[in-house]
């Protein structure tokens, strides 16, 4: 036989020795770090095969043969038949094993072997298309039986009610984001068309903070009007049937005041006691802004309202003392009870001990004046800081929605970290009591009436992220309370104790401030979507050297499963990440089924101490020490300046190279839950792969791989779930029944943000803003858009 024919297998040898090569390497690194000793065996057999491929000798192509069936058995020993995990195991092998069984012609001389040959890889591709295909496509919902129409809850305690309108970011302030309108449902929800889009404008245009878009707005709709906000605070006032505009404000915030994100996730709408009919700003628009400014507008015309501070706007940083741009912004309606406006902060995480407070403020609707403020270091402080003083510095913000309940005269305030995430030595006894909480603040008063801590001495980033929502538990006036770490609490929203069970769990020690740890943490017993411990097994990416990569990285990291605390030197696995759980978007509530709809987010981050003198070599420095740059891309590397350690935080945890993730899918997922049980009813992988692939190149496959996600869903009386937030660009119903998608219609940019379900002139609307988000990587866009079913 010719040395030519013989080419294509040595090529193919040479392709399987090499690779047998790094997994050979990559294994005994693996092996020495007690791991799987497959890749260093494999890896071996592969440099065998390939050398005799090279040679011309047809036991190669066998020899590679009898490695594929091994490693399949091998990876149906660690995964089962879950698709995504097998996919590094499998895919690439078998890849492999169709072009030896291309190349096996070329190292016999029997006739027919070319027919042999083209058959058996074609047999072989077809089999692992449809085994693929099939249990890609295969639905892993978990089914229970619904509770009945019966549950009590449909009296909300904020005096607000959708239907025809959406009046807060929430739906109402009690955050059930929940539609009892039926006319869109279940039998023609798939005849749902696209009625509007308007594009609002109002992104950065700097190109130091272009990259940090991310609107994240879920808008209102009251009476003939729709109000949302741009991603540099500009409020757009909307004709909810056409989309057309009716008056836009802009408060001209300049683009070096943005923090991390372009966030506008809403405006509040207040409407004066007892104003004159048609007087200005008898109805007003009310919004905080970036640069931390509360602006009032007349809600029919835009026009500020002059009684409200000084021509129409306050200014909320009095009394923080110097605060440099972006280091503190509004970018979370406020939210309104017994006409106080409760007003938090973002304050840009992990810059500087020495960040702005995390005061908490309450505003007057009528005159935007201070009515309390609430700084937990002063607490004998009622309004503005004594002459020559300002509010504590550093302390934990509240950076998201608050709820309230008109009745009871409180705000329940989701309280962040303080200043420096990761390291907790520094922290005062009050910071240490507060942070991480559910605060409920009398509004009267600006005083906390009972508080809820999830965390002790938190040192991963588990701030409070979601706005709480208010629901009848069992007779009972209670509030939910979602958290980052996947844990839900139910409470009694009058005095704060728990109406589920709670329990303990050992938490590692160690670290580098051994003596700040809590030897136990708190965990629900009433309900969590925390998912069991990673293990090695639960390593991913595109190939076997992918996986290989990942397996040696978790290895070496310090984890001792959840609350593992961040080291130096080595780095550490957080579980689940400070992403979620449950971040900003928080849940959907159906009081009359009495179900809750939680998206969620299953991804591990993977931390790392920096100390001082090599992050100021490595040049990270806080934004206030780098004039003209936007914040640095949050938790990359954060300075954590004035204390001992900046913090590495590679929240995606990616294979280099091809920028898959190391944790194996699904990254995120949506669940109903049973509030009278905290049982789950299903739960399945929320979102597709149709915009995710290696290298950053879109793999357009339908199937339900489950991404990262970010905001919230709505839930409708008859019976279904509106939601985006997944990084596929679509939106979608589901049916509150079985979890399975039922209409989905893709967007112009991500939908990062939060749909409405409204009422204009007797047809049904479903609203979202599509403008993309930085952190999620999906594309940017500024459209408001409207859907409902074709006209009669």
């Amino acid at each position: 036989m010719p040395n030519r024919r013989r080419w294509p297998a040595a090529i193919l040898g040479i392709v399987i020795g090499l690779i047998g090569i790094v997994l050979a390497v990559g294994g005994v690194v693996l092996a020495v770090s007690s791991g799987s000793l497959y890749y260093v065996l494999t890896g071996l057999a592969m440099i065998a095969s390939g050398v005799l491929l090279v040679r011309g000798r047809i036991a190669g192509v066998w020899l590679y043969v009898a490695i594929f069936v091994l490693t399949f058995l091998w990876a149906m020993w660690e995964v089962g038949l879950d698709p995504w995990p097998l996919v590094p195991r499998v895919v690439a092998p078998l890849v492999l094993l169709i072009a030896a069984l291309l190349v096996m012609p070329t190292l016999e001389q029997r006739s027919g072997r070319w027919k042999r040959g083209l058959i058996g890889a074609g047999a072989v591709a077809v089999i692992g298309a449809l085994f693929f295909g099939v249990l890609g496509m295969r639905d892993t919902t978990a089914i229970a039986a619904l509770p009945g129409q019966s549950a009590p809850g449909m009296v909300d305690p904020s005096g607000q009610a959708t239907g025809a309108d959406w009046p807060a970011y929430g739906g109402t302030t009690s955050a059930r984001r929940y539609s009892p309108l039926t006319q869109i449902s279940l039998d023609n929800v798939g005849k749902l068309e696209k009625v509007w889009e308007t594009h609002t404008g109002g992104l950065p245009t700097d190109p130091q903070f272009t990259k940090l878009y991310g609107t994240e707005n879920t808008p209102l709709k009251v009476g003939n009007l729709l109000y949302t906000c741009t991603a540099k605070n500009v409020i757009v006032a909307l004709d909810p049937a056409t989309g057309k505009q009716a008056w836009r404000f802009d408060p001209k915030v300049p683009d070096d005041w943005i923090p991390y994100t372009t966030a506008c996730r809403g405006v509040v709408y207040y409407a004066v006691p007892n104003a004159p009919q048609g007087s200005l700003c008898a109805t007003r628009i009310v919004e905080g802004t970036l640069d931390s400014r509360l602006i009032a507008v007349d809600a029919l015309d835009g026009r500020p309202c002059p009684g409200f501070g000084t021509n129409g706007q306050t200014d909320t940083k009095i009394g923080m003392g110097d605060v440099y741009p972006g280091y503190a912004s509004i970018n979370s309606a406020p939210t309104v009870v017994q006409g106080v406006a409760v007003v938090g902060h973002q304050i840009l995480d992990g810059q500087t001990k020495n960040a702005p407070s995390g005061v908490i403020q309450g505003f007057d609707m009528v005159t935007g004046k201070l009515r309390w403020a609430w700084d937990m270091m002063h607490p004998e402080w009622t309004g503005y800081p004594p002459a020559g003083q300002s509010w504590s510095r550093g302390t934990p913000n509240s950076w998201t929605g608050a709820s309230g309940d008109e009745r009871l005269g409180l705000a329940y305030v989701p309280m962040g970290n303080a200043a420096n995430d990761y390291l907790s030595s520094h922290r005062s006894p009050q910071e240490n009591q507060f942070a991480t909480s559910l605060v409920a603040l009398d509004v009267n008063t600006g005083k906390p009436r009972w508080t809820f801590q999830a965390v002790k001495k938190d040192v991963w980033d588990y701030d409070f992220g979601s706005q709480a929502t208010l629901v009848d538990y069992k007779g009972v006036p209670a509030i939910v309370v979602p958290t980052k770490q996947g844990d839900f609490y139910v409470l009694d929203r009058a005095t704060g104790k728990p109406l589920t069970p709670i329990g303990t769990v050992q938490a590692p020690g160690g670290g580098v401030e051994p003596a700040e740890r809590a030897p136990t943490q708190i965990v629900s017993l009433w309900h969590t979507l925390r998912k069991p411990v990673l293990t090695e097994r639960d390593m991913w990416g595109m190939s076997p050297i992918d996986q290989l990569f990942c397996r040696i990285q978790f290895r070496r990291a310090d984890y001792r499963g959840f609350f593992t605390p961040p080291s130096v030197g080595k780095r550490s696995v957080e579980y689940p990440g400070y992403n979620g759980g449950s971040d900003w978007g928080g849940v959907s509530v159906d009081p009359v089924r009495g179900i809750m709809i939680a998206n969620y987010n299953d991804m591990p981050n993977y931390v790392k101490l920096v100390p001082r003198a090599e992050a100021t070599k490595l040049g990270v420095l806080p934004r206030f020490m780098t004039p003209g740059k936007s914040s640095s891309t949050s938790h990359s590397i954060d300075p954590q300046w004035e204390s001992p350690y900046a913090v590495n935080v590679n929240a995606g945890w990616r294979v280099p190279w091809t920028g898959m993730l190391c944790k194996q899918p699904p990254y995120g997922g949506i669940r109903a839950i049973d509030l009278a049980t905290g049982k789950t009813l299903w739960d399945r992988p929320f979102g597709t792969a149709r915009k995710n692939g290696p290298f950053g190149i879109p793999s357009y496959l339908p199937f339900h791989i489950g991404t990262p996600n970010n905001g919230g869903s709505v839930v409708t009386a008859s019976g279904l779930v509106f939601i985006a937030a997944a990084t596929d660009d679509l939106i979608r119903a589901i049916d509150l029944r079985t979890g399975k998608t039922v209409w989905s219609a893709p967007l112009p940019a991500g939908g990062q943000a939060t749909p409405i379900v409204y009422e204009q002139s007797g047809r049904e609307y479903l609203a979202i803003f599509a403008g993309g988000h930085h952190f999620m990587e999906t594309p940017a866009g500024d459209s408001m858009i409207a859907y409902a079913l074709p006209r009669s």
